[in-house]
């Protein structure tokens, strides 16, 4: 009887250590799994920048109004160097317009860039010279502008196809 009465102790203890365990590992085990999206928002503290529009930039095709959008400015080099760094996502009317000091080749690359853009460069008359167009997210390889550039605004990839523009085209800002 003392024997049984043991082992039966033991099966509570065991029971009872069993239930604390997963009282205590329960928020872990219910959560659900996340989009890379999500953990980008949840994880890092610097994802999703709040958009501060500084200014518009207007795309014409041959004198007539494409289409306008609200625009960050990036025209120092901090400004530059960050770009769209770390954004989860932008609305399709909106992007970031970059202002360098004078005409030069350019090129840019999508370090810590967590959505695909469009990268048109413009000349100093602000005629679109080139389009990179759906960049890579993360990639670290050179997308250059093919030529003498003085500005280039990035957009959602798919921005340029989605409101026919094209090199040849321009911007007014």
């Amino acid at each position: 009887m003392r024997n049984r009465q043991s082992v039966f102790a033991y099966i509570l203890l065991a029971v009872f250590l069993l239930g604390g365990v997963a009282y205590l590992l329960a928020p872990w085990l219910n959560k659900k799994s996340v989009s890379h999206e999500t953990a980008i928002k949840s994880e890092s503290p610097l994802s999703s920048p709040a958009f501060k529009k500084e200014g518009e930039v207007t795309f014409l095709s041959d004198g007539k109004i494409i289409r306008k959008i609200d625009v960050e400015i990036a025209e120092n080099e901090m400004e530059r160097n960050k770009g769209l760094m770390y954004r989860a996502y932008i609305p399709d009317s909106t992007g970031m317009l970059f202002i360098f000091q004078e005409a030069r080749e350019l090129g840019f690359w999508m370090k810590n860039t967590h959505i695909p853009l469009d990268i048109m460069y413009a000349d100093e008359n602000k005629k679109i010279i080139s389009i990179q167009k759906n960049t890579k997210p993360f990639s670290e390889e050179s997308l250059p502008s093919n030529g003498i550039a003085k500005y280039a605004v990035e957009v959602n990839a798919g921005f340029s196809d989605r409101n026919n523009i094209k090199p040849g085209d321009a911007i007014s800002f």
